[in-house]
């Protein structure tokens, strides 16, 4: 990513040659270097660190010096000092803190490119493989909330010492780093017990923590760690991070945000208004449920394609298929149904192929040698989009807003990223619109990080996102669940509202 001009980051380093102590002109070290940054910076603080690197270091490099300066959310530091020019070398780092997976960015401050970029899993895996047993765990019990944060750190150094052995830039030779995740992670992070975003009255510890030095955080680089504030329990700085990096709160026209996970969070708005809600959707789409699920690794089942009665597949990595993945799970929904060999209730024709089979009692589809798609696993997914697009509806008809209103359709996150829209489509978990208006933005999460990390101003803008979004917890709308049946069939009960799918059943005769 390039900017236009340089960026306005939250560290900056800065070349002087400045004129050597005389006895005309005796300040000290500290003060000759301030009075240079006071027209710009106006007071600037200095941490020990540089204090005590003032001496030699000034007198060997004739006082041609390169100082960081790193931003504390309120004033400039001067975080180090280096002799000579290295204004060049000038790195930050942004996060998107999963709750399964690290996606991290080394970014040159000077220009805005990402350098590198790469994911680990989440070490917090250790403690539970979902949330919930993770915030068990570590209830009431410091000792194990402190074995979740170091785990969650240790995350972040792995992240670092792959970025060092690809590139040979270190974590200490970046200045700052902006984080954006969900509520429950950034409680992990700074230690905190989570069970308040879990349980009523959901009053959690912070939902704007403070910028903290990196050293205190267990980080080796030399500023400040930044995390995106939340909105609420269940709707955390990993949404407001994407909807600074799509800009949806700037446009005049209407635009939805909607990210879809074992939560599904959800954004409608413009530059006048935000509402905002957040609900469980369910880890189906994870394949968190599914027998034969498996994250997006190499072995997992990615793509699916039906023909004449054959299922052809695409593997990770191109090996032997191991399980399947989210967007496999769409694909392979979508073109069953597209075959007829599921209903629009989601249920097995048992006739329509050889290829469906009753397995340990239950009806299955068999997409792969040996592998094996249940009815129950059917059932799982169709409650998990039948969630997020009962947000969508609710939201919507609160607002008095049809989708013909709606400018952008946003379906952020991973499954955003590699779910095809005609499938998600053809099973409802997208509504059918006119494919330019539904944008896939990837991980608008880590955008936007990198987004704050090159734009220290946008952090006014977020307090300010913030005051005007008006919050809904969809658990606690009474006719929610109600809605949700209707949206549970394929690709939902109205197929009137999907023309596009309704024309393709036609066409093959299947409706």
């Amino acid at each position: 990513m390039e900017t236009a001009k340089k960026p306005e980051g939250w560290s900056r380093k800065i070349y002087l040659e400045l004129t050597p102590p005389s006895q005309e002109d005796n300040a000290s070290d500290q003060e000759r270097i301030l009075r240079a940054l006071r027209g710009e910076y106006r007071e600037v603080s200095c941490s020990l660190l540089v204090l005590k690197k003032l001496y030699p270091l000034c007198c060997q490099a004739d006082w041609k010096i390169t100082l960081l300066l790193v931003w504390n959310g309120k004033s400039w530091e001067l975080a180090d000092i280096e002799p000579g020019d290295t204004s060049g070398e000038h790195y930050g780092f942004c996060t998107d803190l999963g709750s399964t997976t690290l996606a991290g960015e080394l970014v040159d401050m000077n220009t805005g490119k990402v350098l590198w970029q790469k994911s680990v899993f989440n070490h917090q895996i250790a403690y539970g493989e979902d949330i919930l047993t993770r915030i068990f765990y570590g209830k009431d019990n410091p000792q194990k909330l402190e074995e979740i944060r170091k785990a969650t750190v240790d995350s972040f150094l792995e992240l670092f010492e792959k970025m060092e052995q690809d590139t040979g830039i270190s974590g200490e030779q970046c200045a700052s780093m902006v984080i954006a995740g969900n509520t429950t992670m950034m409680h992990f992070l700074y230690g905190l017990d989570a069970f308040c975003v879990f349980s009523a009255p959901y009053a959690v510890c912070t939902l704007k923590p403070d910028c903290y030095r990196a050293v205190d955080l267990g980080f080796p680089l030399k500023g400040y760690v930044y995390a995106y504030p939340g909105q609420a329990n269940y709707l955390g700085g990993d949404i407001l991070s994407g909807i600074v990096e799509t800009e949806i709160y700037k446009g005049e026209e209407i635009s939805v945000f909607l990210d879809i996970g074992t939560n599904g969070e959800l954004v409608i708005g413009n530059k006048d208004f935000l509402v905002a809600g957040a609900g469980a959707a369910g880890p189906a789409l994870e394949g968190g449920v599914v027998k034969t699920g498996m994250r997006a690794e190499p072995g997992a089942v990615d793509q699916v394609h039906i023909e004449n009665g054959q299922v052809q597949i695409h593997v990770i990595g191109e090996r032997a298929p191991a399980g399947i993945c989210g967007s496999g799970i769409v694909d392979l929904l979508a073109e069953m149904f597209l075959n007829g060999w599921i209903d629009v209730r989601g249920r097995y024709v048992e006739e329509a192929s050889e290829k469906i089979l009753e397995v340990e009692g239950e009806l299955a589809a068999e997409y792969g040698p040996g592998l094996f798609f249940f009815q129950k696993d059917i059932e799982e997914f169709l409650k998990t989009k039948a969630a997020a697009g009962t947000m969508v509806e609710y939201m919507m008809g609160e607002l008095g807003l049809e989708m013909k209103d709606i400018g952008r359709f946003y379906v952020a996150g991973a499954f955003g990223t590699h779910i095809s829209k005609e499938a998600g489509i053809t099973v409802g978990l997208y509504p059918d619109i006119p494919r330019d208006r539904l944008l896939l933005p990837g991980n608008s999460s880590l955008a936007g990080a990198r987004k704050m990390l090159l734009h220290k101003e946008i952090k006014e803008e977020v307090e300010k996102i913030l005051d005007k979004m008006t919050y809904i917890q969809f658990g606690a709308v009474d006719n929610f669940l109600h809605l949700m049946v209707a949206a549970e069939a394929i690709p939902h009960t109205d197929i009137h509202r999907y023309p596009t799918v309704e024309k393709q059943l036609k066409k093959r005769g299947l409706l």
